[in-house]
């Protein structure tokens, strides 16, 4: 319970229109674990083409918190700027919090000549730029300084922001990465043989996530087809441009059959916790959000041995690393797992118990309730549980 005399502090969330993906579900689950008594959350989205609301603003509405859309003509927008600069004034926003160059730079034209504090949280970089995009995160770095705070939520993201000139000190703030283990505790994995996803009998291998380029879902898919694991089958949750690519690459290889795209599911936990191995091949992350319910699943999981997968899995400890596009390496994982049941089991439980022990979103909602009350000027609120 949190008592005091002030009002709670109005943080604006503003998230991505593109899809509910690792942070977008990392801004709900902050939302989820701030106490009410000592923040009120809007969660805001900048809508850059015709469409339906953007899915942040929906799955939050159904939480029945408040949302607020503003409309940017084309990528980006003096309108925009102007809209959320009255949003801040009207509902008297105390902290602007923003999460992409995009809403990033917004943020920071916005929130000029206001009261409002601003806040980011870099959630990683590209790997592969195109120059465009490269350019935009480049741009986002160099304003970072002219923020009231920065907040990455990995260490190797910290890292590589303290050189900054201007940002080191109290502006930048590290707060590491958490996950709502209450959703994945809820989640009941689907009766045997019910879902076509987890066929019975079969070893199932999955994947949660974006089918993008920087996740090196080629690299799983032709690991898979190596594989020699007997009644092998592959269950990719999620959805992206280069989905048709990589049905063509399993086609190629012989192993569609034994592939299943299943899109978007707002099941994904349930479906997860019917998995025998999880893989989380990425070239790039801060903290993946998808290795942390996984783990706290209790499912035995195999990632690149790139930084953000590397602070969470530590090899054969609390699960299996592989060099990033290794695909003999990252089968022989797999062949692992299959073939020794104690191992998996070992790597499962002593995932699960690191994630509950380091990782939970009520540990991250308590950092950021300081980081706000802090900016904001107002008197730290006792009992914070």
């Amino acid at each position: 319970m949190i008592m005091s005399t002030h009002r709670p502090l109005r943080v604006l969330q503003l998230g991505s229109p593109a899809g509910l993906y690792g942070a977008e579900r990392w801004i709900l689950a902050l939302v989820k674990h701030l106490a009410p008594e000592a923040v009120t959350s809007i969660v805001g989205s900048v809508q850059d083409q015709p469409g339906p609301e953007p899915e942040i603003c929906q799955y939050a509405a159904r939480q029945s918190l408040q949302t607020q859309v503003f409309h940017s003509h084309g990528r980006m927008s003096w309108s925009a700027v102007g809209q959320i600069k009255r949003f801040i004034r009207d509902a008297q926003i105390d902290i602007l919090h923003t999460h992409f160059y995009k809403t990033d730079l917004l943020g920071l034209l916005a929130t000029r000549g206001t009261d409002c504090r601003l806040v980011s949280t870099p959630h990683g970089w590209s790997a592969k730029a195109g120059l465009k995009l490269a350019a935009y995160e480049a741009l986002d770095r160099a304003i970072f300084p002219f923020f009231d705070a920065v907040a990455p939520l990995s260490q190797d993201l910290y890292d590589g922001l303290r050189h900054i000139p201007g940002l080191s000190g109290r502006r930048l703030r590290l707060i590491p990465n958490g996950v709502d283990l209450s959703e994945v505790e809820a989640a009941r994995a689907p009766a045997p043989g019910s879902d076509p996803a987890l066929p019975p009998g079969r070893f199932v291998i999955g994947y949660i996530g974006q089918l993008i380029s920087r996740k090196r879902i080629d690299t799983l898919i032709e690991a898979f087809a190596r594989a020699q694991v007997p009644g092998k089958y592959l269950c990719l949750i999620g959805q992206g441009p280069q989905r048709e690519e990589f049905e063509r690459q399993a086609q190629a290889l012989g192993v569609a059959g034994d592939i299943r795209f299943c899109g978007y599911r707002e099941d994904r936990l349930a479906l997860l916790k019917g998995f025998d191995a999880f893989v989380l091949p990425s070239e790039l992350e801060g903290i993946p959000r998808c290795l942390m319910e996984s783990m706290g699943a209790g499912v035995a999981t195999v990632a690149s041995d790139v930084p953000g997968c590397r602070d969470i899995v530590t090899h054969e400890k609390t699960g299996l690393l592989f060099p990033l596009g290794d695909a003999n390496a990252l089968s022989a994982c797999l062949e692992r797992l299959a073939g020794d049941t104690g191992l998996r089991r070992t790597l499962a439980q002593s995932g699960q118990r690191y994630v509950y022990e380091k990782y939970s979103a009520a540990s991250m909602a308590r950092a950021y309730t300081e980081l706000f009350q802090t900016l904001a000027g107002a008197r730290p609120l006792a009992g914070v549980a």
